[in-house]
């Protein structure tokens, strides 16, 4: 990881000089030489982390290495910026007031300057004292920046859509067996019990039956719950009931609003009343089962708790009708299948004789998988990336070594633990700060990319470098690419997609996050803190760790007294600082609680969600924080932001998206972030006459533009715009004129929401649409009769979500010619009122893929012509009161992989029961997701 941090710091080293030259005038002799030694310690480090777990004096000199590239990094920084502001502020002052600064300032150069050679000198030293060890210099590495690597990323997105779906090997017989147990009435089991030891495939086999098409039509109700080892009673609970439910805006405040009782008692009669299926995904301990199962039915009832567990104490209940299932590990024969599936393409020309030898060795290490499907997994994403036999004998080399490592060791090193740390050091250095900043995110937890990514560039773990020789590429898109290279290693999985490919989430296997924790501690990489308390000792590092704390996550729940400590001396060193469970957590006393934040003075990113406390304000000290680059205090109650945000010059990311029902005051200050790429402005904000944003040209993302609070010419100047979500508040004055001024950054936009908020701008609505010929994803909010007629001639248009619209019966025949539009979702009166028949005509929507029709009540007839959605793969119909029965063609969609029907009357459900009038015409469908149906 040395390798890594030293590359990071030299490259943003390289940056800020580059960028603020002008301001480093006093200290560049310095500068120019600690990048030198940079340069040259670089050679050394790749051998240097491959030693560490051989000698403790080469381990603690990496940890001394990356210390001091740390403070390298936020010295010159820090000295950078500070300069900056005193020459602004100096253009204010007199004459003998700025001689006065002028001569302080040269006092700073000084002492900045000799902190600078002493990290560099240290820096030296240090190198020195990895020669002694015999750390030889490595030259021929893959810079992380270069043409090759480039090439490899561009193949990763090509090849990547194989790895969205797992392979499954070795299950068939167990899904059987447990949908057999699920669905039968006569000797029914109250309780399923899955068990084995982490890795099995758990969670994998529960997903198959969870949709398997016969669990489907048997229950009525669905629910799924990761419990995991640190869980909330209160939570799980609301969880399963929101679902089970399918509880919408109002019914779920009620229920986030009961008592531990009342909540108990409601999942209880629910459970006992209707035929419900809920999977306990992951439940460690029988404490655990025994805090749960209060609100489970004991007496008879057709409702079934299916649960996950590595504890064979768990899966054999007492006083529980229970079925306990073991699941097995992968035989020989079923082992090489998987790996086989994930390493040797099934088109490739592969030699015979290569592929004997291939089998032949992948054989031997699979002995040490133990059958083990994600051990196998992990080894195949490995092994992928390797074509030659002799690639294939260096990892079979590296595996022996991993396991002689274990020897002592084997608790440490049983099951998957040796191919992860095998998968872990194999990564190419760039990747491995990437992977590391998982470790902050909970167990069970579904990462959004979107954020994580932003993460990551905050951070300063992508290089710009490579974005130079990334035509066409901005930072994030790299982030993607390196993303997608840790779902090709098998170290991340995929949770959602996007209507372009995208990943829009994805997780990590529980052994994989306990990894990530170990490397991450071993590099003092990140450090997690649970349940702050007043009485809370030091967050000091633990003796265990070398080198300053740089990232911290804190998981909070309702016994935390407080945010953070403003005790701790290592505050000073935070780079990273990211909260979770704040909804789930009141503060018992809101005065100053988010003042402790003043002490992270080199904080780059700081994410404050969801804190419920309605007198909390930003801190005016956070202007003080100058270093971030990442902020986000959304889903809070937080109504007033302090001018003094303005100081914070580097900032990338601003996340504003407070509670929709605060009425935030935002201070004309955010034209002075010129380095935003990503603005997400509140709901609801006012502000003192026109929030300016002029001056934003690295702006990317730019989410509640607000019609009365912001100049809609603002836009044309931010060239660099790809997502826009606008809000039209009033009529807009010289609107034509203003989009003509606009259209050169408008026809770069790729994502446009527009949320028609009036009953008078439907047609200043559409100008806008018509204004943005380029876009792939298209969101219509509000009030809007007719669509643009040229709309059909958008060439990238993918996805559209069109929301209580109110359109013209007539305008259907718009959308069906969009010659590329994959998904549609069409929400809450998208037509006019009086419309009573959705007819989908043969030959239209030629390339949809995607449907979902919810909260449309005035249907009373849904047509599908033969020949309408010839592609259609997903379909989802729910909370449309007035249907009573499916559509007779939807027995023509052949590629209809996936019905979702929830929420609808109970005569259209009684229809498409097995025995029912309509279940000839969804019988061809391998999954029937059937929910509730409505009172």
């Amino acid at each position: 990881m040395a390798e890594a941090v030293v590359s990071v710091v030299l490259e943003s080293v390289r940056d800020f000089t580059i960028q603020e030259a002008k301001f480093l005038s006093g200290v560049s002799r310095q500068v120019e030489a600690a990048q030198t030694e940079l340069e040259f310690m670089q050679g050394f480090l790749k051998d240097a982390d491959a030693r560490q777990g051989q000698d403790t004096g080469v381990r603690i000199c990496v940890a001394k290495i990356r210390d001091a590239a740390y403070d390298l990094e936020d010295i010159i920084e820090t000295y950078g910026l500070k300069v900056d502001s005193k020459k602004k502020k100096r253009g204010l002052k007199n004459v003998l007031k700025r001689f006065a600064c002028i001569f302080k300032e040269g006092v700073d150069v000084h002492m900045i300057a000799a902190e600078i050679e002493n990290i560099t000198t240290k820096i030296s030293a240090l190198r020195s004292n990895l020669q002694s060890y015999n750390i030889k210099e490595i030259r021929d590495r893959d810079s992380g920046g270069g043409e090759s690597s480039l090439q490899l990323h561009e193949r990763l997105r090509r090849s990547y859509s194989h790895v969205v779906e797992r392979d499954v090997v070795g299950l068939e017989s167990n899904v059987e067996e447990l949908v057999m147990h699920l669905v039968k009435d006569e000797n029914r089991h109250q309780v399923v019990s899955v068990w084995g030891m982490g890795g099995l495939g758990k969670t994998t086999l529960a997903r198959k039956v969870y949709h398997h098409k016969k669990v489907r039509q048997h229950f009525h109700s669905f629910a799924w719950v990761c419990v995991s080892q640190r869980f909330q009673v209160r939570n799980v609970w609301e969880r399963i009931l929101i679902e089970l439910t399918s509880a919408t805006k109002e019914p779920k405040q009620e229920i986030k609003d009961m008592t531990d009782d009342e909540i108990a008692k409601k999942l209880f009669l629910f459970l006992q009343e209707m035929r419900c299926l809920v999977i306990l995904d992951d439940i460690w301990r029988t404490e655990a089962w025994n805090l749960l199962e209060i609100a489970f039915p004991n007496v008879e009832t057709e409702s079934t708790i299916l649960l996950t567990t590595r504890n064979q104490a768990v899966a054999s209940l007492p006083n529980r009708n229970a079925y306990r299932h073991q699941l097995q590990p992968l035989n020989e024969n079923e082992s090489w299948e998987l790996l086989e599936k994930k390493t040797i393409s099934e088109n490739a020309d592969i030699d015979l004789g290569m592929y004997t030898k291939k089998r032949e060795l992948g054989m031997d290490m699979l002995r040490y998988c133990k059958g083990l499907p994600l051990a196998i997994i992990v080894l195949a994403g490995v092994l992928a990336r390797k074509n030659t036999v002799r690639e294939w004998e260096r990892v079979h080399e590296n595996v022996r070594e991993y396991i002689r490592k274990g020897t002592g060791h084997e608790e440490e090193f049983k099951g998957a633990s040796w191919v992860l740390a095998l998968s872990y050091d194999d990564l190419p250095y760039y990747l491995k700060p990437c992977f590391l900043y998982l470790g902050h995110y909970p167990e069970d937890c579904i990462i959004s990319v979107s954020t994580l990514t932003k993460f990551w560039v905050a951070e300063g773990l992508i290089f710009s470098r490579q974005q130079r020789h990334s035509l066409g590429k901005t930072m994030e898109d790299i982030a993607r690419d390196w993303l997608s290279e840790l779902v090709e290693r098998c170290l991340v999985q995929v949770g959602t997609s996007g209507s372009t490919g995208t990943i829009k989430s994805c997780r990590i296997h529980d052994l994989v996050r306990d990894m990530c924790l170990l490397r991450a501690k071993e590099e003092s990489f990140l450090q997690i803190k649970y349940s702050l308390q007043e009485n809370t000792s030091s967050m000091a590092a633990e003796a265990t760790q070398l080198g300053k704390i740089r990232r911290l996550a804190i998981y909070l729940d309702k016994n935390a007294d407080m945010l953070v400590s403003s005790r701790d001396e290592t505050n000073g060193h935070v780079r990273s600082l990211l909260f979770f469970g704040l909804r789930e957590w009141i503060p018992k006393s809101e005065k100053g609680l988010l003042s402790p934040l003043k002490d992270f003075k080199v904080l780059r990113v700081l994410k404050v969600e969801g804190l419920r406390a309605r007198r909390v304000e930003l801190p005016s000290e956070i202007g003080n924080m100058v270093h971030l680059r990442f902020l986000s205090v959304r889903r809070s109650e937080i109504k007033t932001s302090p001018p003094s945000l303005g100081n914070l010059v580097c900032l990338q990311t601003l996340d504003f998206r407070v509670s929709s029902y605060i009425d935030m005051v935002i201070p004309n200050v955010i034209k002075k972030m010129k380095q935003l790429r990503h603005l997400y402005l509140p709901w609801n904000y006012r502000a003192k006459g026109k929030v300016e944003l002029s001056t934003l040209g690295h702006l990317q993302t730019l989410h509640n533009l607000s019609s009365e609070y912001c100049d809609l010419k603002d836009v044309g100047r931010l060239t660099n715009l790809r997502k826009l979500k606008i809000r039209v508040l009033g009529s807009l004055q010289n609107l034509e004129e203003i989009l003509k001024s606009t259209s050169s950054t408008l026809n770069r936009i790729r994502s446009l929401i527009v949320k028609n908020d009036t009953n008078s701008g439907e047609e200043q609505a559409m100008q806008i649409v018509s204004s943005c010929p380029g876009i792939y994803k298209l969101t219509l909010d509000g009030p809007i009769a007719e669509l643009p007629k040229e709309l059909h001639n958008y060439p990238n248009l993918t996805k559209l979500v069109l929301w209580s619209c109110g359109l013209k019966e007539d305008q259907m025949g718009i959308l069906e010619k969009l010659p590329n539009l994959t998904n549609l979702k069409l929400f809450e009166k998208p037509f006019e009122e009086n419309t009573k028949i959705l007819v989908f005509s043969r030959g239209g929507f030629p390339s949809l893929e995607f449907l979902h029709v919810s909260r449309m009540d005035q249907i009373t007839e849904l047509r599908v012509e033969k020949g309408a959605m010839p592609r259609l793969c997903q379909l989802c119909i729910q909370f449309c009161s007035g249907l009573t029965t499916l559509p007779d063609g939807l027995r023509y969609l052949i590629y209809l992989k996936e019905l979702t029907i929830r929420w609808m009357c109970r005569e259209l459900h009684r229809r498409i029961e097995e025995d029912g009038e309509d279940f000839y015409k969804i019988q061809h469908v391998p999954c029937l997701l059937i929910g509730e149906p409505l009172d």
